[in-house]
């Protein structure tokens, strides 16, 4: 096992992220390649990651955070996490720090980050995670968890400590 950070060029790295050699059949038909910055000793699976991803977006006050596992369901992700914000600066806000975070703690970079603040939704794209950032309007006009009915909910909440 390599211990050190390493560039690859390759087409099928989804096995970065989840341990599997498995194909992404989007990036199959475009046929493009990435440069990817990963660390092994610092693989993570894919609910594992969907989950630290909705625990950071709770920490910046994002709303209505929704895990969805979509293993067999969909060909793009394992995982969706799905949250809203309340303004322009907010959903900027929660995708640098969704992001920030996730890079300081397990050292997985997105492959792809698309949106911005005045498109009013963002999208952070770990391969085997999606993570949609949307203004609630969007949210409620494009409903993301109705039209993904068939996964999943997950439990990411930690449960609450009942002290006596």
């Amino acid at each position: 096992m390599l211990h050190f950070p390493f560039f690859l060029l390759f087409q099928d790295h989804r096995h970065l992220f989840a341990g599997r050699q498995t194909y992404h059949p989007h990036h199959r038909q475009t046929g493009r390649f990435f440069y990817l910055y990963s660390h092994y000793s610092m693989a993570i699976e894919g609910k594992e990651l969907a989950i630290a991803c909705a625990r950071a977006a709770e920490e910046i006050q994002a709303e209505d955070i929704c895990v969805l596992d979509l293993t067999g369901v969909s060909s793009l992700t394992d995982f969706m996490v799905v949250c809203s914000g309340t303004s322009l600066p907010h959903l900027k806000a929660v995708m640098r720090d969704v992001e920030n975070k996730i890079i300081e703690e397990y050292g997985v970079h997105t492959v792809n980050a698309e949106g911005n603040a005045n498109s009013r939704w963002m999208v952070l794209d770990y391969i085997d995670v999606m993570v949609h950032i949307m203004h609630a309007e969007l949210r409620d006009l494009y409903g993301l968890e109705d039209l993904w009915a068939e996964g999943k909910e997950v439990e990411w909440q930690e449960p609450e400590a009942t002290g006596e």
